[in-house]
């Protein structure tokens, strides 16, 4: 069963009208007892890191997320802050992440563009996978999606990284660790691609 996070952001009806018209099983948590039956996780994300860290600890399911990606290894895709929020710690705000990921969140620096106004980074742009992996599986050699966002996910680790995308320079667009994956894109906003995706997703095996 997939099961999209229900903490009070994200895009959460997007995602299941998209596993509908797929046949694919899905339902929504909004509490521990719904989320405890999932078999893979969607941890959508809209706004500002603190905001979202927030909601997601008062939501009283931080304790159980915790349990099934990191102890009973169920396979969790976080989606653009919901992807961020997967790291330590984040330039938007003060609170600490959920340290999934050894990675901090990092703003764009406008400094180094020639307009100031191409703050957020919205639009279509390409993702390039760095290294074979299912979740990019029956795609274009480039596949394009759709961002909105104006800080980055910066791993520590160069093997995390499984996309890259260009936006006056490369940061990851794509990130994983054993069960737990994350996209800066909307996948749920990214037509046939983001459709591919979030099948792939529910169909990977993670061992």
């Amino acid at each position: 069963m997939i099961t999209v996070v229900n903490y009070g952001l994200g895009n959460i009806q997007a995602f299941v009208n998209i596993y509908k018209r797929l046949n694919i099983p899905v339902s929504v948590a909004g509490n521990t007892e719904e989320l405890l039956k999932a078999t893979k996780i969607i941890l959508p994300g809209v706004g500002a890191f603190d905001w979202a860290m927030t909601r997601l600890n008062k939501s009283g399911m931080r304790t159980c997320l915790d349990e099934l990606v990191l102890s009973e290894k169920r396979p969790i895709l976080g989606v653009c802050v919901g992807m961020q929020m997967m790291a330590k710690k984040s330039d938007e705000g003060r609170l600490e992440g959920l340290n999934w990921i050894d990675a901090e969140v990092k703003k764009f620096d406008d400094t180094d563009f020639e307009q100031k106004t191409l703050l957020p980074h919205m639009g279509w742009n390409d993702v390039m996978p760095q290294k074979e992996n299912y979740l990019f599986e029956q795609m274009e050699n480039t596949p394009r999606f759709y961002f909105l966002h104006s800080y980055y996910f910066l791993p520590h680790k160069s093997k995390e990284i499984l996309a890259v995308t260009e936006y006056n320079y490369e940061f990851a667009s794509a990130v994983y660790s054993d069960n737990i994956f994350g996209v800066q894109f909307h996948p749920e906003k990214s037509h046939q691609c983001g459709i591919q995706l979030l099948k792939n997703f529910a169909n990977i095996e993670v061992c």
